[in-house]
């Protein structure tokens, strides 16, 4: 009998997909699931890729991604005191590709990885595909922040690396000092490597962010930082990210991106340059401003919600309401039309997620039917 790979079977299509499609059959409905920037691409981006196609850019580059752009990567990396050299960077299909090639060059079937949650559920699926163990640490009532109590009461034999993220998808929240150096005593006791997800690096709106590889530089021989274009420069679409590790790890890497995709396409990379050159500032700006409208919203109907100090996402807690995140969601599609996403598709049960990179208009219609549904259940 034919079969396939059995690790399928524990994977589920994404429930973030299936909650926004759900709000785009619902007439009327506003949706405030995807982390999407609303924006477009600049024009001065979308420009570069008529000129190099124009220009002949239409034949297999370099499989790592053209120097030109792993040295304008490195340079952008070192503004922000993260120091790796061309030749120990690699261009992706997205962040999405720079974390499974990072987990995938470390894990051997039977290991371990520590998933501090709340999490994209992009990890655990990654790692079961590995045939390796997610193990998910829940940190929701340390206020979405790591302690060496919680590591050393996952850890085991078998673990092999923990993923981090901050700012995080899906609080907002990002990792303490002190969360930081408990996962760097960690991975120097345990032998274990550290994946940063810095997606949402430049998306930080309050003083006092940390990079775990800039904060713990000599751990740079198990540390993997992966990050992308997607949400700083509203490119979603390009499918563009890299991944950067000492050269000692990315010599072996670049065996799995070569294999895995090749490269990326070679009349997008002169404009992902470009779009390095642009100022992420503005967009920042209008973000924090939605955030703060978003939190002063959720505070006057007592939603209960760690403040997020970076990325475009809230994740209030509903444990009040008596019911699983995946009802309420459901619930306040059908009877208010506003979509939010479930908090147990990121492993935290008695929480939403509510995506704030949409317009103001949205936002506010979408926090207003938000009230009305929460009084209708208190009442």
């Amino acid at each position: 009998m034919l079969s396939l790979n059995t690790t399928l079977d524990e994977l589920k299509l994404s429930g973030i997909r299936r909650f926004a499609a759900m709000a785009k059959e619902t007439p009327g409905c506003i949706s405030l699931t995807l982390g999407e920037p609303d924006a477009d691409t600049s024009d001065e981006i979308k420009a570069e890729v008529a000129a190099d196609l124009a220009a002949g850019f239409t034949h297999y580059p370099p499989n790592n991604g053209y120097d030109f752009l792993r040295n304008a990567l490195s340079k952008h990396m070192a503004l922000f005191g993260k120091h790796y050299e061309q030749h120990e960077i690699i261009v992706t299909c997205g962040a999405t590709e720079a974390l499974f090639v990072a987990l995938t060059s470390v894990l051997n079937p039977g290991d371990e990885v520590i998933v501090p949650t709340p999490a994209f559920t992009l990890y655990e699926s990654i790692i079961t595909l590995n045939r390796a163990t997610p193990v998910l640490m829940d940190t929701s009532d340390a206020l979405f922040q790591i302690t060496d109590e919680m590591l050393e009461s996952v850890a085991s034999q078998r673990t092999k690396a923990i993923v981090i993220t901050s700012p995080n998808n899906p609080t907002g929240c990002i990792l303490s000092e002190e969360s930081l150096a408990a996962v760097a005593r960690f991975a120097k006791k345990h032998d274990a490597f550290v994946v940063c997800d810095d997606v949402y690096g430049q998306l930080v709106y309050e003083e006092g962010y940390k990079s775990f590889a800039v904060e713990h530089s000599q751990l740079r021989d198990r540390v993997i930082v992966c990050d992308s274009f997607s949400k700083p420069y509203a490119m979603t679409g390009w499918r563009l990210g890299w991944v950067a590790a000492d050269e000692s790890l990315l010599s072996q890497m670049a065996k799995v991106h070569q294999y895995m995709v090749s490269s990326v396409p070679a009349f997008v990379q002169y404009a992902a340059v470009r779009a390095l050159e642009e100022s992420v500032a503005p967009a920042r700006g209008v973000y924090s401003e939605r955030r703060d409208v978003v939190l002063r919203r959720l505070d006057e109907m007592g939603l209960e919600t760690v403040r997020p100090a970076g990325a475009f996402y809230a994740f209030p807690s509903i444990r009040e309401f008596g019911m699983s995140s995946e009802e309420f969601c459901t619930r306040l599609i059908k009877e208010a039309r506003v979509a939010l996403v479930p908090g147990v598709f990121f492993g935290a049960e008695g929480f939403v997620r509510l995506s704030y990179c949409c317009s103001m208009e949205d936002i506010v219609q979408g926090l207003d039917r938000l009230e009305g549904f929460v009084s209708g259940l208190r009442a």
